[in-house]
């Protein structure tokens, strides 16, 4: 794992530290995906009855979105790659019906000092209410593979570290659509999802800075009240990976408590196994700003042993190796049907 403090970073322990109503009307089909029986599961569904219309988590959706994001190719800050991103997120938030806010800023080249031009990208749902909550991913590239034994200085495209987040965000804003468009008063609270720039901006561990994009974030939050106030938060990261294991993280239940084990609980509701009730490392990633700066009390789900470092596997992180043909749609669903669970189970 990265050593640099600023950096994520693990630290083993062997501590262990578990429904309410459904606010909407649903069904969760979670089927074969919920109970981990089998590999066809994709049919995690919420349904309104109000309509018949049906808005779907989906398996296949969430792995193209993904196959999508790194056919682009290297998505890093400033570059080609990411404006074209930009320029496909927009088109997409916009037609699941988001309102689009974009959050400029410039920061300093770590290799030449110029100046290069980030864009954090948040979608809202309910953008009237002033009780929010906010769903985060970074939606970065490293710029280099630099963990890769072979070629560290090849192509990253950032498929589970990158694309997956971004899969998810966009699974729920199909959920966020139809709710704000069949059943608004299903949801009590509005939702912000936030893709953060600048997550890894790191060509040199240890010179570097990383959560660029967060800290600006929670820094314009403090500064500028923005006329709402998030109530809590869930920032995901590394979700896609075939072989799921999350467990709590420290610091996310340093700062948020709450938000973890409420997560957890509804994982262990729905059946999924993937969610162990365990504390196995801390994680500096961009709950930390989230947390420390706007005090916006904030869990990170995530998965850092990406192909089971504990089988003394090649770990794909930051290598090469990080492609769609390792993650899994079955994986981003099951983690964004937790969410959506404890979105709709959100109090002003």
């Amino acid at each position: 794992m990265k050593s640099n403090p600023n950096s994520h970073s693990t630290i083993n322990t062997a501590n262990s530290i578990q429904g309410g109503r459904l606010i909407f009307v649903l069904y969760l089909l979670l089927v074969t995906c919920v109970s981990g029986c089998g590999p066809s599961a994709t049919q995690t569904e919420a349904a309104d009855k109000t309509d018949g219309a049906v808005a779907k988590l989906s398996p296949t959706r969430a792995i193209e979105s993904i196959k999508t994001l790194c056919a682009i190719g290297p998505r890093f800050s400033g570059s080609v790659g990411m404006v074209k991103q930009q320029e496909l997120l927009e088109k997409k938030f916009t037609e699941l019906g988001g309102k689009i806010i974009w959050q400029p800023f410039t920061v300093r080249s770590p290799l030449d000092g110029q100046p290069v031009e980030m864009k954090n990208l948040i979608v809202q749902y309910f953008p009237e209410r002033t009780k929010r909550v906010l769903i985060a991913a970074h939606y970065d590239t490293r710029p280099f593979p630099d963990r890769d034994p072979t070629n560290p200085r090849g192509i990253f495209v950032g498929a589970n570290d990158g694309a997956s987040g971004v899969a998810l965000l966009i699974e729920l804003a199909h959920l966020l659509n139809h709710a704000s468009k069949n059943a608004p008063d299903s949801i009590a609270v509005g939702v912000d999802l936030v893709l953060f720039d600048g997550e890894e901006l790191v060509y040199q561990e240890g010179r570097d800075d990383y959560f660029l994009g967060s800290i600006f974030f929670a820094r314009e939050y403090l500064a500028s009240p923005p006329g709402y106030t998030y109530n809590a938060g869930v920032l995901v990261d590394m979700i896609g990976d075939a072989d799921l294991s999350l467990y709590y993280e420290e610091n996310s239940l340093k700062y948020a408590i709450n938000v973890t084990k409420e997560l957890w609980k509804i994982a262990a509701e729905l059946k999924l196994k993937e969610f162990k009730p365990k504390l196995l490392h801390a994680v500096r990633d961009d709950h930390l700003p989230l947390n420390e700066i706007a005090k916006i009390p904030t869990c990170d789900i995530i998965d850092l042993d990406y192909n089971d470092r504990i089988k003394k596997r090649l770990n794909y992180w930051h290598t090469t190796q990080d492609t769609p043909d390792k993650c899994s749609g079955d994986s981003i669903v099951k983690v964004a049907s937790v969410v959506w669970v404890w979105i709709q189970r959100q109090k002003p």
